[in-house]
């Protein structure tokens, strides 16, 4: 009504796991009942990563590890609106008659990107998989603290005054330390979205499920397991964009190639990070990055410079 748009030029609102239409395909290649390929799923990036982690119960959430962080709690059918930073989404419907489900979304602007950072802007590595050999070296970043804030900060600040800073640092800090201080800076990220989804669900996460291409990097799921004192849980199969997406597709009524009923569902082979640090020192690491995160804010303003 505000953009005096009519609503029969809308497209209709439909589940995420439904019979849409049917490719055409070869006569000598039909089978069945259907007379052609059906199109029956539909997920955004990472409502599918959801579903593809099998996060169907009330208080599971996936963190997926990509140029960004985005980590989704399902809250079942109740939308919670978030008074901690966080945004309030659908994560799927499945199937025109079921509920829809909703869910809580944290994102970070800033994961593998800072990979690429040290990679590209500073060439202190000629690969990407140079970052996580360099941390494991280290092993600490002593002190070194970098938050990545390039372009602000997302969730759950949502500051776009704030800058990139690297602190912390002494004349012992070398490539080594600032490596890890990256790597350290997804998982504090990471932490401060999982701590809100705890205070806005009021029930902590006992673990995390975890996907997406930096999930290959065994220190830093290690370091996020520790920052979080929660295991941390990845899937054999770390590809659960794509395989939300077909779960949905296989599920729709017309299709029936499984079911989604939790009864129905087989177990998922994962490898599993349990901490390694006691939770004094993870709280003393998390709450000097709060404030390397406080220094980092309110750098760039709108006041012009003088001209004299």
């Amino acid at each position: 009504r505000f953009f005096d748009i009519p609503m029969e030029i809308l497209p209709k609102v439909r589940s995420s796991s439904e019979i849409y239409g049917l490719m055409k395909i070869c006569p000598s290649l039909k089978s069945g009942a259907l007379t052609g390929v059906p199109i029956s799923g539909c997920l955004g990036d990472q409502s599918a990563a959801l579903v593809g982690q099998m996060c169907f119960q009330d208080g599971q959430a996936k963190n997926t590890y990509g140029t960004g962080c985005f980590l989704l709690c399902n809250t079942g059918q109740k939308s919670v609106f978030s008074e901690h930073g966080l945004l309030t989404t659908i994560a799927y419907k499945l199937g025109r008659d079921k509920p829809v489900c909703y869910a809580l979304e944290g994102s970070v602007a800033i994961a593998g990107a800072v990979v690429r950072w040290l990679r590209d802007n500073l060439g202190i590595v000629k690969t990407s998989q140079e970052v996580e050999k360099l941390a494991a070296e280290a092993g600490t970043s002593y002190g070194c603290y970098f938050v990545p804030a390039f372009s602000g900060l997302y969730a759950p600040y949502w500051e776009p005054s704030a800058r990139g800073i690297i602190c912390g640092l002494t004349q012992f800090t070398n490539k080594n330390h600032i490596a890890f201080a990256a790597l350290e800076a997804v998982c504090f990220q990471t932490r401060e979205i999982l701590d809100a989804i705890n205070k806005d669900c009021g029930i902590p996460l006992s673990q995390l499920q975890v996907d997406g291409g930096m999930t290959n990097n065994k220190v830093l799921m290690q370091l996020q397991s520790d920052i979080l004192c929660i295991p941390v849980v990845k899937p054999s199969m770390p590809e659960t964009t794509a395989l939300g997406a077909a779960m949905a597709a296989g599920a729709a009524e017309g299709v029936g190639i499984w079911s989604l009923n939790p009864g129905d569902l087989t177990a998922v082979t994962c490898e599993r990070f349990e901490p390694q640090i006691n939770p004094e020192e993870s709280e003393f690491r998390y709450a000097r990055w709060k404030k390397a995160v406080m220094k980092s804010m309110g750098w760039e303003t709108s006041e012009a410079p003088s001209n004299g």
